[in-house]
């Protein structure tokens, strides 16, 4: 195993260990940067999954606790309907992504076609 070659933006030298086949690891390899690129992607993704799932979560608490009397029916119905913004927030964001990641595609697919 060797070190990598790249130089950050610190300006120092990577300390990541590669194998002695390679030269740069695979957060500096331009090779990979659209794998990185995607990647990204779906940790971002995944994130919105997992804000989702808390917000599941904090709905079932809210009706366990509206029906064993904790919590006051109309506390409960506002509550609600400020997690339903809060989703109606979150699949905006999640299409603005995907457009985002849709344009970046057909550009991609431009600049290839015009290098033919």
């Amino acid at each position: 195993m060797k070190q990598c070659e790249a130089i950050t933006a610190s300006g120092t030298r990577c300390e990541r260990l590669i194998p002695a086949s390679q030269t740069l690891c695979y957060s500096h390899d331009p090779l990979r940067k659209a794998e990185r690129s995607q990647n990204a992607s779906k940790a971002a993704r995944a994130k919105n999954g997992s804000e989702l799932t808390e917000i599941k979560d904090a709905l079932r608490t809210l009706a366990e606790d509206v029906l064993s009397g904790k919590v006051e029916r109309g506390r409960a119905a506002v509550a609600n309907q400020l997690y339903g913004t809060l989703l109606r927030a979150i699949e905006q964001e999640r299409k603005q992504r995907e457009l985002e990641e849709f344009e970046q595609r057909i550009e991609r697919l431009e600049r290839a076609r015009s290098w033919r």
